[in-house]
């Protein structure tokens, strides 16, 4: 973990509480190139009725649109929550570079928690994967938004 992955994630965290203030499920996302944000998004399926819309989809697409290109190689995806089967399918289909995330995801995290979609030996595209980047920030402000809905 680096200085700027801490930075990058205090980003996504902004990002996942603009899905907060909307009543979503607060998870964000910014994804980065040489440095720079080249997407960000932060989770919408309800205020969008779209049900792909989650944080990492957000930014992907942002990204791929600003760049004209659907394949991001060499970029980091930042995410606060460990991403799910879908999302994790959509790292490898646009070549992300690197995913770094907060909280684990015990219900249906499909990186390391459930399951270990990125680590398949048929895949075509390998990922770095490192978790646990404010990993305490990100879980407290999931269970805080689910303990004031209950």
């Amino acid at each position: 973990m680096t200085p700027a992955d801490i930075d990058f994630m205090r980003l996504a965290l902004a990002q996942a509480r603009l899905a907060a203030e909307r009543g979503e499920v607060p998870v964000g996302a910014v994804l980065v190139q040489d440095g720079k944000v080249i997407g960000e998004g932060f989770n919408q399926p309800i205020t969008s009725l779209d049900p792909s819309a989650h944080a990492e989809m957000v930014a992907i697409r942002q990204a791929a649109t600003a760049l004209k290109n659907y394949r991001l190689p060499g970029t980091t995806l930042y995410v606060t929550l460990e991403p799910c089967t879908m999302c994790s399918g959509l790292l490898i289909h646009s070549r992300i570079g690197r995913l770094v995330y907060g909280a684990s995801e015990p219900r249906s995290g499909a990186v390391a928690s459930r399951s270990q979609v990125l680590d398949q030996p048929w895949m075509n595209h390998r990922v770095q994967v490192e978790g646990g980047v404010l990993a305490e920030e990100c879980g407290a402000l999931l269970s805080g938004f689910f303990r004031e809905r209950r």
